[in-house]
């Protein structure tokens, strides 16, 4: 999982204090590991990205190098699982029922 932020982002800030403390140890950063980009980037070489990344934070799975899915902005604490989740059972990673 690729979060793409900046050091001026509100929200990748509330972000970091709300979910980034636990995330390695939930089913989601089990299964997909998180390492942070600059929007600015630069960018791991050998990515295909459906697009550049515009909006922070954003959320990019990855599966050797290609995007399998996106999460744009982030939705606060109460709703973050409940779309990363979905969005890795849409690419077959996690079973639609998985949680924190």
């Amino acid at each position: 999982m690729m979060m793409v932020g900046s050091d001026s982002c509100h929200y990748c800030r509330r972000w970091q204090a709300e979910i980034g403390p636990g995330y390695a140890a939930s089913v989601a950063g089990r299964a997909a590991p998180l390492f942070q980009v600059d929007v600015d980037g630069p960018y791991p070489d050998g990515l295909a990205l459906d697009r550049r990344p515009r909006i922070t934070p954003s959320f990019i799975l990855l599966s050797m190098g290609t995007e399998m899915g996106r999460v744009e902005g982030y939705v606060g604490q109460a709703h973050f699982y409940p779309v990363l989740t979905a969005m890795m059972a849409r690419a077959g990673l996690l079973s639609a029922d998985a949680v924190r």
